[in-house]
């Protein structure tokens, strides 16, 4: 049986424990019950909008939060489609086996709807990974060597002794190297890890994880690239480690709902206050190190617009500076 090469280090077990960790604690603030609807809803918002992002989807957080509400939104056909598919894949999650080949494509076959050719079935075709300049950065095995590869993998994973957290990242790389379907490998990817985690412990399925992805989108790239280089997928793993822990830190839990009506009040106390400045407090309370860079991405407004909007949260001490532009956090007063 195929073994994917990996070395489990140090470094891994100490985030493992870290981990760990934070779950008994959310699981213990939650009661291991399952986050309300409204919190459900947010965490997966902002996972399909994080994943669709890193795909190079150009919707806001605010356009594809319309879509889901079912409200009409102008923008690219083929990246509201892609919105609406990840809408319906990510709601059969509780339904499919992580173990599970035929649920794997059936995912698939969801999430790419109306968007390539042969969804839900392997490609047949040659691909490559490149960069903005052409330059190859993968080339994936042939097609026809797929569905072996795809079958050893999920071999090993329902038979593998190693702890999930492990597994799940050493499978997202496999995943990635193999490049098994025409388009869509890469939201493919970091969906299964999901899957694959949240069978482990529930709480994973609503850690919009695919956020801090995309905080640290080059990096992660320039990992796989690294690890294809080295043949196996070690820094990869401790990569993805990372990325959960920091979504663990900042999950929001039930809390979350109550900040949400302390901020309804305090806009009702500052009536003169528009919108697009609320949306910018809302996206900095849900993340203190958010970049001004990011906040322009999320809402479609000018640097400018969002520096004049920081200014007038700042004057009236809703949030304050912490540290350096570079290296500090807002503080939210509420």
């Amino acid at each position: 049986m195929y073994i994917p090469p990996f070395t489990i280090t140090e470094k891994m077990l100490h985030l493992v424990s870290d981990i760990s960790e934070q779950v008994g604690i959310l699981n213990a603030r939650l009661g291991e019950d399952i986050p309300s609807p409204m919190l459900r809803k947010k965490s997966q918002i902002k996972t399909i909008h994080s994943s669709l992002a890193i795909e190079n989807n150009t919707l806001s957080l605010k356009q594809v939060t319309d879509i889901i509400d079912g409200k009409h939104v102008l923008g690219a056909p083929d990246e509201i489609q892609e919105v609406k598919n990840a809408v319906e894949a990510y709601h059969l999650m509780t339904q499919l086996d992580a173990f599970k080949e035929k649920d794997l494509l059936k995912a698939h076959g969801l999430m790419m709807k109306d968007l390539v050719r042969n969804a839900g079935h392997y490609r047949y075709d040659g691909v490559g990974v490149f960069d903005g300049n052409g330059n190859c950065l993968h080339m994936a095995p042939p097609p026809e060597r797929v569905p072996e590869l795809m079958g050893d993998l999920f071999q090993w994973v329902k038979t593998c002794k190693t702890h999930p957290l492990i597994y799940s990242c050493v499978f997202h790389y496999e995943f990635e190297f193999i490049h098994p379907f025409i388009d869509g490998n890469g939201r493919m990817g970091r969906y299964w890890q999901t899957m694959l985690l949240s069978r482990w412990k529930g709480i994973f399925a609503w850690l919009p994880v695919e956020t801090i992805v995309k905080e640290h989108q080059q990096e992660y790239y320039h990992v796989i690239q690294k690890c294809d280089q080295a043949g196996e997928s070690t820094l990869f793993v401790e990569y993805m480690l990372r990325c959960l822990l920091d979504a663990m830190a900042n999950y929001d839990d039930d809390d979350a709902e109550v900040q949400d009506k302390i901020q309804d009040k305090v806009q009702d106390k500052f009536p003169e206050v528009s919108q697009p400045v609320w949306d910018v407090f809302d996206i900095i309370r849900n993340n203190p190190k958010v970049t001004v860079n990011s906040i322009c991405e999320q809402i479609n407004l000018k640097e400018r617009q969002i520096y004049k909007h920081i200014a007038q949260l700042k004057s009236l001490g809703l949030i304050v500076r912490v540290g350096s532009n570079k290296t500090g956090y807002w503080k939210v007063n509420l």
